[in-house]
Protein backbone atom coordinates (compact mmCIF):
# COMPACT_ATOMS: atom_id res chain seq x y z
CA UNK A 1 0.00 0.00 0.00
CA UNK A 2 1.18 3.49 -0.81
CA UNK A 3 0.82 5.68 2.28
CA UNK A 4 -1.16 8.90 2.17
CA UNK A 5 0.57 12.24 2.54
CA UNK A 6 -0.68 15.26 4.42
CA UNK A 7 -1.65 17.51 1.55
CA UNK A 8 -4.69 15.58 0.37
CA UNK A 9 -3.00 13.86 -2.56
CA UNK A 10 -4.91 10.65 -1.84
CA UNK A 11 -8.20 12.48 -2.39
CA UNK A 12 -6.89 13.41 -5.83
CA UNK A 13 -5.95 9.77 -6.43
CA UNK A 14 -9.48 8.64 -5.54
CA UNK A 15 -10.95 11.21 -7.91
CA UNK A 16 -8.55 10.26 -10.71
CA UNK A 17 -9.27 6.57 -10.12
CA UNK A 18 -12.97 7.24 -10.41
CA UNK A 19 -12.48 9.00 -13.73
CA UNK A 20 -10.25 6.28 -15.18
CA UNK A 21 -11.58 3.09 -13.60
CA UNK A 22 -15.22 3.51 -12.56
CA UNK A 23 -16.67 2.16 -15.83
CA UNK A 24 -14.29 -0.81 -15.77
CA UNK A 25 -15.17 -1.57 -12.16
CA UNK A 26 -18.88 -1.21 -12.89
CA UNK A 27 -18.69 -3.60 -15.85
CA UNK A 28 -17.05 -6.27 -13.70
CA UNK A 29 -19.51 -5.72 -10.84
CA UNK A 30 -22.41 -6.16 -13.28
CA UNK A 31 -20.74 -9.38 -14.42
CA UNK A 32 -20.38 -10.59 -10.82
CA UNK A 33 -23.75 -9.45 -9.48
CA UNK A 34 -25.88 -9.85 -12.58
CA UNK A 35 -27.86 -6.68 -11.91
CA UNK A 36 -27.26 -3.11 -13.09
CA UNK A 37 -28.78 -1.34 -10.09
CA UNK A 38 -27.03 -3.54 -7.52
CA UNK A 39 -23.73 -3.04 -9.35
CA UNK A 40 -24.16 0.75 -9.42
CA UNK A 41 -24.93 0.76 -5.70
CA UNK A 42 -21.91 -1.45 -5.06
CA UNK A 43 -19.72 0.89 -7.14
CA UNK A 44 -20.89 3.87 -5.09
CA UNK A 45 -20.25 2.01 -1.84
CA UNK A 46 -16.77 0.94 -2.98
CA UNK A 47 -15.71 4.50 -3.76
CA UNK A 48 -17.22 5.76 -0.51
CA UNK A 49 -15.07 3.17 1.25
CA UNK A 50 -12.02 4.35 -0.73
CA UNK A 51 -12.66 7.95 0.36
CA UNK A 52 -12.70 6.79 3.98
CA UNK A 53 -9.95 4.17 3.96
CA UNK A 54 -7.29 5.20 1.45
CA UNK A 55 -6.25 8.39 3.29
CA UNK A 56 -5.89 6.31 6.46
CA UNK A 57 -4.48 3.03 5.12
CA UNK A 58 -2.84 4.12 1.88
CA UNK A 59 -3.67 3.61 -1.80
CA UNK A 60 -3.76 -0.09 -2.72
CA UNK A 61 -1.25 -1.41 -5.24
CA UNK A 62 -4.13 -2.45 -7.52
CA UNK A 63 -6.95 0.08 -7.00
CA UNK A 64 -9.23 -1.53 -9.58
CA UNK A 65 -9.08 -4.96 -7.96
CA UNK A 66 -9.56 -3.39 -4.51
CA UNK A 67 -12.65 -1.55 -5.71
CA UNK A 68 -14.14 -4.65 -7.36
CA UNK A 69 -13.52 -6.74 -4.26
CA UNK A 70 -14.86 -4.07 -1.92
CA UNK A 71 -17.91 -3.45 -4.09
CA UNK A 72 -18.66 -7.17 -4.22
CA UNK A 73 -18.45 -7.54 -0.43
CA UNK A 74 -20.55 -4.41 0.09
CA UNK A 75 -23.19 -5.88 -2.24
CA UNK A 76 -23.19 -9.19 -0.33
CA UNK A 77 -23.65 -7.31 2.96
CA UNK A 78 -26.56 -5.35 1.47
CA UNK A 79 -28.15 -8.56 0.19
CA UNK A 80 -27.85 -10.15 3.63
CA UNK A 81 -29.66 -7.22 5.21
CA UNK A 82 -32.45 -7.56 2.65
CA UNK A 83 -32.55 -11.36 2.87
CA UNK A 84 -35.09 -11.41 5.72
CA UNK A 85 -37.61 -9.89 3.31
CA UNK A 86 -36.71 -11.87 0.17
CA UNK A 87 -35.52 -15.48 0.21
CA UNK A 88 -34.21 -15.24 -3.39
CA UNK A 89 -31.86 -12.45 -2.29
CA UNK A 90 -30.62 -14.68 0.53
CA UNK A 91 -29.81 -17.44 -1.96
CA UNK A 92 -27.97 -15.00 -4.23
CA UNK A 93 -25.93 -13.60 -1.33
CA UNK A 94 -25.01 -17.12 -0.25
CA UNK A 95 -23.93 -18.02 -3.79
CA UNK A 96 -21.83 -14.91 -4.24
CA UNK A 97 -20.22 -15.36 -0.83
CA UNK A 98 -19.24 -18.90 -1.71
CA UNK A 99 -17.62 -18.03 -5.03
CA UNK A 100 -13.84 -17.76 -5.03
CA UNK A 101 -12.81 -14.80 -7.16
CA UNK A 102 -9.29 -14.40 -8.52
CA UNK A 103 -8.38 -10.68 -8.61
CA UNK A 104 -5.88 -11.26 -11.43
CA UNK A 105 -8.80 -12.10 -13.71
CA UNK A 106 -10.15 -8.58 -13.30
CA UNK A 107 -7.15 -7.18 -15.20
CA UNK A 108 -7.37 -9.35 -18.32
CA UNK A 109 -7.70 -7.47 -21.61
CA UNK A 110 -9.02 -10.35 -23.69
CA UNK A 111 -11.97 -10.44 -26.07
CA UNK A 112 -14.07 -11.63 -23.16
CA UNK A 113 -13.43 -8.29 -21.50
CA UNK A 114 -16.22 -7.24 -19.19
CA UNK A 115 -16.71 -3.92 -20.96
CA UNK A 116 -17.20 -5.70 -24.28
CA UNK A 117 -19.71 -8.03 -22.62
CA UNK A 118 -21.42 -4.99 -21.19
CA UNK A 119 -21.74 -3.19 -24.53
CA UNK A 120 -23.26 -6.27 -26.20
CA UNK A 121 -25.71 -6.58 -23.31
CA UNK A 122 -26.66 -2.92 -23.58
CA UNK A 123 -27.08 -3.37 -27.35
CA UNK A 124 -29.22 -6.49 -27.16
CA UNK A 125 -31.89 -6.59 -29.91
CA UNK A 126 -34.62 -7.12 -27.31
CA UNK A 127 -34.14 -3.49 -26.29
CA UNK A 128 -35.51 -0.55 -28.33
CA UNK A 129 -32.84 1.14 -30.44
CA UNK A 130 -32.97 4.45 -28.56
CA UNK A 131 -32.73 2.62 -25.24
CA UNK A 132 -29.65 0.69 -26.36
CA UNK A 133 -27.81 3.90 -27.13
CA UNK A 134 -28.86 5.68 -23.93
CA UNK A 135 -28.02 2.67 -21.74
CA UNK A 136 -24.61 2.16 -23.32
CA UNK A 137 -23.63 5.80 -22.99
CA UNK A 138 -24.76 5.76 -19.36
CA UNK A 139 -23.31 2.43 -18.25
CA UNK A 140 -20.32 1.87 -20.53
CA UNK A 141 -19.19 5.50 -20.79
CA UNK A 142 -20.46 7.06 -17.59
CA UNK A 143 -22.23 10.03 -19.18
CA UNK A 144 -24.88 11.64 -17.02
CA UNK A 145 -28.50 11.60 -18.07
CA UNK A 146 -28.27 15.34 -18.80
CA UNK A 147 -25.19 14.87 -21.00
CA UNK A 148 -26.89 12.13 -22.99
CA UNK A 149 -30.00 14.28 -23.38
CA UNK A 150 -27.94 17.19 -24.72
CA UNK A 151 -26.07 14.91 -27.11
CA UNK A 152 -29.36 13.70 -28.61
CA UNK A 153 -31.39 16.90 -28.27
CA UNK A 154 -33.83 15.05 -26.01
CA UNK A 155 -35.35 15.90 -22.64
CA UNK A 156 -33.45 14.43 -19.68
CA UNK A 157 -36.57 12.77 -18.14
CA UNK A 158 -37.12 10.97 -21.45
CA UNK A 159 -33.57 9.60 -21.39
CA UNK A 160 -33.95 8.58 -17.74
CA UNK A 161 -37.12 6.61 -18.53
CA UNK A 162 -35.40 4.83 -21.41
CA UNK A 163 -32.54 3.77 -19.16
CA UNK A 164 -34.82 2.55 -16.35
CA UNK A 165 -36.97 0.56 -18.77
CA UNK A 166 -33.92 -0.94 -20.48
CA UNK A 167 -32.51 -2.15 -17.16
CA UNK A 168 -35.87 -3.63 -16.22
CA UNK A 169 -36.07 -5.42 -19.57
CA UNK A 170 -32.59 -6.90 -19.12
CA UNK A 171 -33.51 -8.08 -15.64
CA UNK A 172 -36.99 -9.42 -16.39
CA UNK A 173 -36.06 -11.06 -19.71
CA UNK A 174 -32.89 -12.49 -18.15
CA UNK A 175 -30.79 -11.14 -21.02
CA UNK A 176 -27.37 -12.80 -20.60
CA UNK A 177 -24.31 -10.75 -19.79
CA UNK A 178 -22.07 -12.17 -22.50
CA UNK A 179 -20.53 -11.68 -25.94
CA UNK A 180 -22.86 -13.44 -28.42
CA UNK A 181 -21.84 -16.62 -30.17
CA UNK A 182 -20.35 -16.28 -33.63
CA UNK A 183 -23.66 -17.19 -35.29
CA UNK A 184 -25.49 -14.44 -33.37
CA UNK A 185 -22.79 -11.81 -33.55
CA UNK A 186 -23.13 -10.44 -37.09
CA UNK A 187 -26.82 -9.42 -36.88
CA UNK A 188 -26.09 -7.42 -33.73
CA UNK A 189 -23.05 -5.68 -35.15
CA UNK A 190 -24.77 -2.64 -36.64
CA UNK A 191 -26.16 -1.42 -33.34
CA UNK A 192 -22.86 -1.97 -31.55
CA UNK A 193 -21.01 -0.01 -34.25
CA UNK A 194 -23.52 2.81 -33.97
CA UNK A 195 -23.14 3.02 -30.22
CA UNK A 196 -19.33 2.89 -30.33
CA UNK A 197 -19.27 5.71 -32.86
CA UNK A 198 -21.67 7.82 -30.81
CA UNK A 199 -19.37 7.35 -27.82
CA UNK A 200 -16.39 8.38 -29.95
CA UNK A 201 -18.23 11.41 -31.31
CA UNK A 202 -19.07 12.62 -27.81
CA UNK A 203 -15.39 12.23 -26.90
CA UNK A 204 -14.05 13.86 -30.07
CA UNK A 205 -16.49 16.79 -30.07
CA UNK A 206 -17.97 17.08 -26.59
CA UNK A 207 -21.58 18.22 -26.64
CA UNK A 208 -21.04 20.53 -23.70
CA UNK A 209 -18.44 21.76 -21.22
CA UNK A 210 -15.24 23.75 -21.35
CA UNK A 211 -13.17 21.29 -23.35
CA UNK A 212 -13.56 20.56 -27.06
CA UNK A 213 -12.80 16.89 -26.52
CA UNK A 214 -13.07 14.16 -23.91
CA UNK A 215 -10.09 11.87 -24.57
CA UNK A 216 -11.36 9.31 -22.08
CA UNK A 217 -14.47 8.68 -24.18
CA UNK A 218 -12.81 8.67 -27.59
CA UNK A 219 -10.01 6.47 -26.24
CA UNK A 220 -12.56 4.03 -24.83
CA UNK A 221 -14.42 3.92 -28.15
CA UNK A 222 -11.19 3.17 -30.04
CA UNK A 223 -10.32 0.43 -27.56
CA UNK A 224 -13.76 -1.12 -28.01
CA UNK A 225 -13.37 -0.75 -31.77
CA UNK A 226 -10.08 -2.63 -31.70
CA UNK A 227 -11.62 -5.40 -29.61
CA UNK A 228 -14.53 -5.65 -32.04
CA UNK A 229 -12.23 -5.88 -35.09
CA UNK A 230 -10.31 -8.64 -33.36
CA UNK A 231 -13.54 -10.42 -32.45
CA UNK A 232 -15.34 -9.86 -35.75
CA UNK A 233 -13.08 -8.53 -38.55
CA UNK A 234 -15.96 -7.43 -40.76
CA UNK A 235 -15.37 -4.59 -43.28
CA UNK A 236 -17.59 -2.14 -41.41
CA UNK A 237 -15.85 -2.91 -38.09
CA UNK A 238 -12.60 -2.09 -39.86
CA UNK A 239 -14.15 1.00 -41.46
CA UNK A 240 -15.38 2.34 -38.13
CA UNK A 241 -12.01 1.77 -36.45
CA UNK A 242 -10.30 3.49 -39.39
CA UNK A 243 -12.68 6.46 -39.13
CA UNK A 244 -12.00 6.88 -35.41
CA UNK A 245 -8.23 6.56 -35.82
CA UNK A 246 -8.13 9.12 -38.65
CA UNK A 247 -10.15 11.62 -36.64
CA UNK A 248 -8.12 10.92 -33.51
CA UNK A 249 -4.90 11.60 -35.42
CA UNK A 250 -5.89 15.28 -35.61
CA UNK A 251 -6.77 15.79 -31.95
CA UNK A 252 -3.56 17.64 -31.04
CA UNK A 253 -4.04 20.18 -33.82
CA UNK A 254 -7.72 20.96 -33.20
CA UNK A 255 -7.14 23.49 -30.44
CA UNK A 256 -4.61 26.27 -29.93
CA UNK A 257 -2.27 26.36 -26.89
CA UNK A 258 -4.90 28.64 -25.32
CA UNK A 259 -7.61 26.01 -25.86
CA UNK A 260 -9.36 27.74 -28.76
CA UNK A 261 -10.84 25.86 -31.71
CA UNK A 262 -8.67 25.54 -34.84
CA UNK A 263 -10.55 24.68 -38.03
CA UNK A 264 -9.33 21.87 -40.29
CA UNK A 265 -7.94 24.19 -42.97
CA UNK A 266 -5.91 26.11 -40.39
CA UNK A 267 -4.48 23.16 -38.50
CA UNK A 268 -0.74 22.52 -38.25
CA UNK A 269 -0.57 19.18 -40.04
CA UNK A 270 2.83 18.41 -38.58
CA UNK A 271 0.91 17.79 -35.33
CA UNK A 272 -1.20 15.08 -36.93
CA UNK A 273 -0.17 11.61 -35.75
CA UNK A 274 1.17 9.72 -38.75
CA UNK A 275 1.05 6.31 -37.08
CA UNK A 276 -2.71 6.62 -36.57
CA UNK A 277 -3.14 7.94 -40.12
CA UNK A 278 -1.16 5.06 -41.61
CA UNK A 279 -3.12 2.51 -39.58
CA UNK A 280 -6.42 4.13 -40.53
CA UNK A 281 -5.63 4.27 -44.25
CA UNK A 282 -4.58 0.62 -44.23
CA UNK A 283 -7.89 -0.34 -42.61
CA UNK A 284 -9.84 1.72 -45.17
CA UNK A 285 -8.06 0.00 -48.04
CA UNK A 286 -8.74 -3.40 -46.48
CA UNK A 287 -12.44 -2.64 -46.02
CA UNK A 288 -12.88 -1.18 -49.52
CA UNK A 289 -11.17 -4.19 -51.08
CA UNK A 290 -13.88 -6.43 -49.63
CA UNK A 291 -16.60 -4.62 -51.62
CA UNK A 292 -18.93 -5.28 -48.66
CA UNK A 293 -18.43 -1.97 -46.92
CA UNK A 294 -20.98 0.62 -45.79
CA UNK A 295 -21.21 4.18 -44.53
CA UNK A 296 -18.47 3.97 -41.87
CA UNK A 297 -15.95 2.95 -44.49
CA UNK A 298 -17.09 5.75 -46.81
CA UNK A 299 -16.74 8.29 -43.99
CA UNK A 300 -13.30 6.87 -43.25
CA UNK A 301 -12.37 7.26 -46.94
CA UNK A 302 -13.33 10.95 -46.69
CA UNK A 303 -11.16 11.35 -43.60
CA UNK A 304 -8.33 9.54 -45.37
CA UNK A 305 -8.56 11.95 -48.32
CA UNK A 306 -8.06 14.84 -45.90
CA UNK A 307 -5.20 13.02 -44.19
CA UNK A 308 -3.37 12.33 -47.46
CA UNK A 309 -3.37 16.01 -48.53
CA UNK A 310 -0.07 17.75 -47.67
CA UNK A 311 -1.99 20.97 -47.03
CA UNK A 312 -5.50 22.41 -47.11
CA UNK A 313 -5.04 23.86 -50.60
CA UNK A 314 -4.06 20.45 -51.96
CA UNK A 315 -7.20 18.68 -50.71
CA UNK A 316 -9.00 16.71 -53.42
CA UNK A 317 -12.43 18.27 -52.92
CA UNK A 318 -13.83 16.65 -56.06
CA UNK A 319 -13.02 13.24 -54.59
CA UNK A 320 -14.58 14.22 -51.26
CA UNK A 321 -17.80 15.39 -52.92
CA UNK A 322 -17.96 12.11 -54.87
CA UNK A 323 -17.54 10.16 -51.62
CA UNK A 324 -20.30 12.20 -50.00
CA UNK A 325 -22.54 11.38 -52.97
CA UNK A 326 -21.89 7.70 -52.36
CA UNK A 327 -22.45 8.18 -48.64
CA UNK A 328 -25.82 9.83 -49.22
CA UNK A 329 -26.90 6.85 -51.30
CA UNK A 330 -26.30 4.42 -48.42
CA UNK A 331 -26.92 6.69 -45.42
CA UNK A 332 -29.15 9.64 -46.37
CA UNK A 333 -29.34 12.22 -43.59
CA UNK A 334 -29.45 16.02 -43.30
CA UNK A 335 -26.11 16.04 -41.45
CA UNK A 336 -24.44 14.20 -44.34
CA UNK A 337 -26.08 16.70 -46.70
CA UNK A 338 -24.65 19.54 -44.61
CA UNK A 339 -21.15 18.09 -44.74
CA UNK A 340 -21.50 17.60 -48.50
CA UNK A 341 -22.60 21.23 -48.82
CA UNK A 342 -19.38 22.34 -47.11
CA UNK A 343 -17.35 20.18 -49.52
CA UNK A 344 -19.24 21.58 -52.51
CA UNK A 345 -18.50 25.10 -51.25
CA UNK A 346 -14.81 24.27 -51.13
CA UNK A 347 -14.97 22.91 -54.67
CA UNK A 348 -17.37 25.38 -56.33
CA UNK A 349 -17.42 28.41 -54.02
CA UNK A 350 -19.49 29.58 -51.03
CA UNK A 351 -22.60 30.50 -53.04
CA UNK A 352 -23.03 26.88 -54.15
CA UNK A 353 -22.74 25.67 -50.58
CA UNK A 354 -25.14 28.35 -49.32
CA UNK A 355 -27.86 27.25 -51.72
CA UNK A 356 -27.58 23.67 -50.47
CA UNK A 357 -27.73 24.62 -46.79
CA UNK A 358 -30.69 26.94 -47.37
CA UNK A 359 -32.52 24.05 -49.01
CA UNK A 360 -31.91 21.84 -45.95
CA UNK A 361 -33.10 24.54 -43.54
CA UNK A 362 -36.12 25.29 -45.75
CA UNK A 363 -37.28 21.71 -45.16
CA UNK A 364 -37.26 22.40 -41.43
CA UNK A 365 -34.26 20.14 -40.84
CA UNK A 366 -31.19 21.06 -38.73
CA UNK A 367 -32.91 24.23 -37.52
CA UNK A 368 -31.61 23.51 -33.99
CA UNK A 369 -28.18 22.28 -35.14
CA UNK A 370 -25.67 25.03 -34.48
CA UNK A 371 -23.14 23.73 -37.01
CA UNK A 372 -25.64 24.29 -39.84
CA UNK A 373 -25.99 27.95 -38.92
CA UNK A 374 -22.25 28.28 -38.35
CA UNK A 375 -21.52 26.92 -41.85
CA UNK A 376 -24.18 29.21 -43.33
CA UNK A 377 -22.60 32.17 -41.54
CA UNK A 378 -19.17 31.26 -42.90
CA UNK A 379 -20.47 31.16 -46.47
CA UNK A 380 -22.04 34.61 -46.02
CA UNK A 381 -18.78 35.87 -44.47
CA UNK A 382 -16.79 34.62 -47.44
CA UNK A 383 -19.27 36.32 -49.78
CA UNK A 384 -18.85 39.59 -47.87
CA UNK A 385 -22.50 39.67 -46.74
CA UNK A 386 -21.83 40.92 -43.23
CA UNK A 387 -25.36 41.35 -41.88
CA UNK A 388 -26.49 37.90 -43.04
CA UNK A 389 -23.31 36.40 -41.61
CA UNK A 390 -23.90 38.15 -38.29
CA UNK A 391 -27.46 36.84 -38.04
CA UNK A 392 -26.37 33.27 -38.71
CA UNK A 393 -23.43 33.45 -36.30
CA UNK A 394 -25.76 34.81 -33.59
CA UNK A 395 -28.18 31.94 -34.22
CA UNK A 396 -25.33 29.43 -34.02
CA UNK A 397 -24.07 31.03 -30.79
CA UNK A 398 -27.56 30.82 -29.31
CA UNK A 399 -27.70 27.08 -30.02
CA UNK A 400 -24.10 26.05 -29.28
CA UNK A 401 -23.37 24.22 -26.03
CA UNK A 402 -19.60 23.56 -26.02
CA UNK A 403 -17.76 26.54 -24.55
CA UNK A 404 -14.95 26.15 -27.10
CA UNK A 405 -17.45 26.47 -29.95
CA UNK A 406 -19.10 29.46 -28.27
CA UNK A 407 -15.74 31.25 -27.96
CA UNK A 408 -15.02 30.56 -31.64
CA UNK A 409 -18.40 31.90 -32.75
CA UNK A 410 -18.06 34.97 -30.53
CA UNK A 411 -14.63 35.62 -32.05
CA UNK A 412 -16.10 35.36 -35.56
CA UNK A 413 -18.76 37.90 -34.62
CA UNK A 414 -16.11 40.29 -33.36
CA UNK A 415 -14.08 39.86 -36.56
CA UNK A 416 -17.14 40.88 -38.60
CA UNK A 417 -16.83 44.39 -37.19
CA UNK A 418 -13.80 44.98 -39.45
CA UNK A 419 -15.50 43.63 -42.58
CA UNK A 420 -16.63 46.13 -45.22
CA UNK A 421 -20.40 46.07 -45.72
CA UNK A 422 -21.83 45.41 -49.14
Amino acid sequence: MELADKDGRVDEVVEATYRSESRRVLATLIHLLGDFDQAEEALHDAFMAAVEQWPRDGVPANPRAWLVSTGRFKAIDTMRRRARFDESVSELAHRLDGEVMEPALWDEQSIEDDRLRLIFTCCHPALPADARIALTMREVCGLTTEEIARAFLTAAPTIAKRIVRAKAKIRDARIPYEVPSQSELAPRLDTVLQVIYLVFTEGYSASSGGSLTRPDLSGEAIRLGRLLVELLPEPESQGLLALMLLHESRRGARTSPEGDLVLLDDQDRSLWKRDLIDEGIALVEQAVASRRFGHYTLEAAIAATHAEAPGAAATDWAQIVALYDALLSVNPSPVVELNRAVAVAMRNGPHAGLMLIDAILARGELEDYYLAHSARADFYRRLGKVEQARASYEKALELARPEVARRFLARRLTELLSFPRQ
